[in-house]
């Protein structure tokens, strides 16, 4: 679909009926708030063409105020070659990273994703930037998402073997793999190697 502004709304209803679900106790409010749930999941269904069990768990299973989900990407140059790894799940790249893990710094989470996805034992240096995924390039989304991408330096290697990548790799800024655009987007890396190039460059905030 071109206009995908639908999926916009559909988040912005399932926010309010989980906040709603939250904090009111009225029986009535509480029916109406669920209702709401309910014809949020059966629109993100309807549109994205997926079972509604599926958008359920992945969507609207939380409790508590909803707020925004936080992607942590490790930042990792070598002879002027950016680590990348191969996601298994669309055979295409991105820089290792994932969801942030409860009970884990921002930068223990660039730490372990890094080891995890690569193999490379890693020391944070620097905050590059926090991204608001929604407003990039990035294909649509059913979560609100930022990313946190955080410069690391190897301190290093051992072999491992991971469940979310296939492979691993140094690139240089003009021979870039297939992209992972749902992780990462030519614009960002981009936007890395211009770190890389000037280390003095201040932390980018959306």
């Amino acid at each position: 679909m071109k206009d995908m502004k639908w999926i916009d709304y559909v988040k912005e209803i399932q926010a309010i009926a989980q906040a709603g679900l939250t904090y009111t106790d009225n029986a009535y409010e509480l029916e109406r708030y669920t209702r709401l749930r309910e014809l949020s999941v059966e629109m993100m269904s309807h549109y994205s063409q997926t079972d509604p069990q599926i958008v359920t768990e992945l969507f609207a299973n939380e409790k508590g105020y909803q707020t925004p989900k936080v992607d942590v990407r490790a930042v990792v140059f070598l002879d002027d070659k950016i680590l990348m790894v191969k996601e298994t799940v669309d055979n295409r790249w991105s820089i290792p990273g994932g969801f942030a893990d409860i009970g884990y710094s921002p930068k223990a989470v660039a730490v372990k994703e890094a080891y995890e996805e690569s193999g490379y034992h890693v020391k944070p240096v620097k905050l590059l930037a926090v991204l608001d995924k929604q407003i990039h390039r990035h294909p649509a989304s059913p979560h609100h998402l930022y990313k946190i991408f955080i410069l690391c330096e190897i301190i290093g290697h051992e072999e491992v073997h991971s469940i979310e990548t296939s492979d691993v790799g140094f690139f240089s800024e003009d021979k870039l793999p297939v992209l992972s655009t749902g992780r990462i987007t030519e614009e960002q890396l981009k936007m890395l190697f211009e770190y890389h190039a000037n280390p003095g460059k201040e932390t980018v905030c959306d």
